[in-house]
């Protein structure tokens, strides 16, 4: 007999070899009827799989990321069944889940696939899925599995099983399909009732360029047809949220294939948002005991090799540049701490001196694969709200705290109320592509968690998504859409003091290691602000604005007045603009509601007489007339209650 933990702490006792399917049942035939996988000891399983000894349990059903990242996975498989039987001969190299749906990379040979197939696909996907074929797993000695996809001609299969060994490879079969997988998966296909193909892409096997290229086939699916009309809707919303549509309609920033692809260009209006972001998150560092630092964008190769970020991401950075006399390597910055490690290595410290906190806005470039460019959200070249505190090992949890509040202070500033803290450990299967001592690595993952326990965060713990040198806290939110964005993050590092030999002197006068906590609210200035205006919509709050107001004459003979009020703004620290051009004030005042410009101000002779304002609110409309002071008084109120956090609903 073997013993199952619940989660709400019960212990069950079972005969060995229960699946977590039969769990399920045993709890209620409801339950069972709702379970796609499981988390046995902490690790996603197919429901279906045999549990040989003692075990903590936790039964997953749709609502669960694991359960939905199971599912899409499945439906991976479906469609390779599909494809197989469609198109006899096709060649499968990869197929994973994603955020939001799957594909499959496949080698058509010397056919093609178009938009119009996608239909014929998904019609023989819904076809085998009603057949209810169980997905059955199967464990492979790497001898017969080499024979059955060298019979079956498949290069991309047989260069993934180079990388395994005998006992590491598994098989999945459902119904005529079978592929070389990990798993897990979904019990069966019935699972699967609702089925779009969205698009079609090319793809280098392996995300390298000099492989072939491959279709790559995406799709999504659901368990019930009313979640993807829900979820097909919310994409044409999204359409219309898209930041990079919303940038260029809002004159922020642009993009040059002759500057370079991935290299975003920030128009005026742009750089304004970026400038008030950054003052708004200097003006909170300062408070909380900050100190500004700026790092050249590029550094020795050797600074990287010391820091260890070569060996894990050289291949992901741009090539050393090379002095044309003295044949040193420089880098373009990949990350700022490296650099921050050295100023704290600039001057002797004591632990009096400590925690030492050193923020920059910093750019840093990463060569990402051009298929992966998109917008604002996976650049070349982006600017990280980057800090690093040093502080002595009995300051790491306060510091952490303190970090926690800064985050939470950002994310309420801007309307960013629905999100998950995510406690990022290690793989617990691969420790080896992590650096440090095990015993730091548990000082660091226990001062995470009873920190965020202590601050009251809803949090969830995710394996493998830890940074290479420590375990991290990245806040996941959720925009208006329900999308999930991975946002602010914090890290404890042990590690990098060690390579770098940071030293404090102590009030023993012996020499010890400080602690390194990395943090970046925004995450990156790109990334963040990408968020923001789809979260938003474009309607920025009004402290971020490019143009907060923008004042309309109703004719060339209040022109003079509009230009003194917009000057009087300006001197009020209120960014406004003149629409002075002849046209009807209807065009005007339709033309600046689409550039989402927060408030307009008509101008009359009515208004110039009595030193007053018509005020017109975006997407509100007329909300009467004031006097101008009464109405700077209002805007003043309305910025210093939204960078507070507090939420204001002015002139309502």
């Amino acid at each position: 007999m073997i013993h199952i933990t619940l989660p709400d702490g019960s212990v069950r006792e079972y005969q060995e070899g229960v699946s977590s399917l039969d769990v399920a049942k045993s709890i209620s035939e409801g339950l069972a009827r709702k379970v796609l996988a499981a988390e046995v000891n902490g690790e996603v399983w197919d429901a279906t799989r045999p549990i040989n000894s003692d075990a903590t349990l936790r039964l997953l059903t749709w609502d669960d990321k694991g359960a939905k990242s199971t599912f899409w996975h499945s439906s991976a498989h479906l469609l390779a069944e599909a494809l197989e039987a469609t198109m006899p001969g096709v060649k499968f190299g990869i197929g994973p889940s994603i955020e939001n749906g799957f594909y499959y990379d496949v080698d058509l040979g010397d056919r093609t696939i178009g938009e119009e197939d996608l239909k014929k696909l998904e019609d023989k996907m819904k076809e085998l899925a009603k057949k209810n074929s169980a997905y059955l797993r199967q464990d492979m000695p790497k001898d017969k599995a080499v024979a059955y996809f060298t019979e079956k001609d498949d290069q991309y299969k047989l260069e993934l099983l180079e990388g395994l060994k005998d006992g590491e490879i598994t098989f999945y079969t459902q119904g005529d399909f079978t592929d070389l997988c990990r798993g897990p998966h979904i019990p069966n296909t019935g699972f699967i009732k609702a089925i779009k193909l969205m698009n079609i892409a090319g793809a280098y096997w392996r995300g390298n360029e000099k492989n072939k290229m491959l279709t790559r086939i995406y799709g999504v699916t659901f368990p019930a047809q009313k979640e993807l009309d829900e979820y097909l809707t919310l994409l044409e919303e999204a359409k219309k949220r898209d930041h990079r549509k919303l940038g260029k309609e809002l004159e922020l920033f642009t993009f040059s294939e002759k500057v370079g692809s991935g290299l975003p260009m920030w128009l005026p209006k742009g750089a304004l948002l970026r400038e008030r972001l950054q003052q708004f998150l200097q003006k909170a560092q300062m408070q909380s005991g900050y100190l500004p630092v700026i790092t050249p964008h590029i550094g020795s190769k050797q600074l990287y090799v010391t820091s260890g970020h070569w060996e894990k991401y050289g291949a992901d950075s741009f090539r050393p540049i090379t002095t044309p006399q003295e044949g040193e390597e420089f880098m373009l910055k990949p990350m700022n701490c490296p650099h921050h490690c050295e100023i704290y290595k600039s001057s002797p410290r004591s632990y009096k001196d400590l925690p030492l906190r050193l923020a920059e806005f910093g750019t840093v470039y990463r060569y990402e694969q051009s298929g992966e460019l998109h917008g604002l959200t996976r650049v070349r070249g982006f600017t990280q709200d980057d800090a690093h505190l040093f502080c002595r090992p009995d300051q790491v949890k306060e510091e952490f705290k303190k970090v926690i509040d800064l985050v939470l202070f950002v994310l309420n500033s801007l309307d960013f109320p629905d999100f998950t803290a995510q406690i990022s450990l290690r793989d617990k299967e691969n420790r080896s592509k992590y650096i440090g001592s095990e015993e730091n690595w548990q000082i660091a993952e226990s001062a995470i968690m009873e920190a965020a326990q202590e601050k009251g965060l809803k949090t969830v713990i995710e394996y493998g998504e830890a940074a290479f040198y420590g375990p991290k806290l990245d806040f996941m939110v959720k925009d208006a859409l329900g999308r999930s964005w991975q946002l602010g993050t914090i890290q404890v590092d042990y590690n990098l003091p060690e390579r770098f030999e940071l030293e404090y002197v102590d009030s023993d006068n012996s020499r010890k290691r400080p602690v390194m906590i990395h943090r970046a609210p925004f995450g990156s200035m790109e990334r963040f602000i990408a968020v923001l205006l789809e979260h938003c919509g474009g309607n920025l709050p009004f402290w971020l604005a490019p143009v907060q107001v923008k004042v309309l004459p109703i004719s060339e003979k209040f022109s003079e007045y509009a230009h003194l009020v917009a000057n009087q703004l300006k001197a009020a620290d209120i960014r406004a603009e003149v629409d002075d051009r002849n046209e009807k004030i209807g065009k005007k005042i339709r033309d600046t509601e689409l550039m989402k410009v927060p408030y307009m101000l008509v101008i009359g002779e009515k208004e110039m007489n009595d030193n007053a304002v018509a005020v017109r609110k975006h997407g509100e409309g007329d909300k009467g007339t004031m006097l101008f002071e009464a109405f700077v008084s209002e805007m003043r109120e309305l910025v210093a209650h939204q960078t507070s956090g507090k939420k204001v609903n002015a002139l309502a």
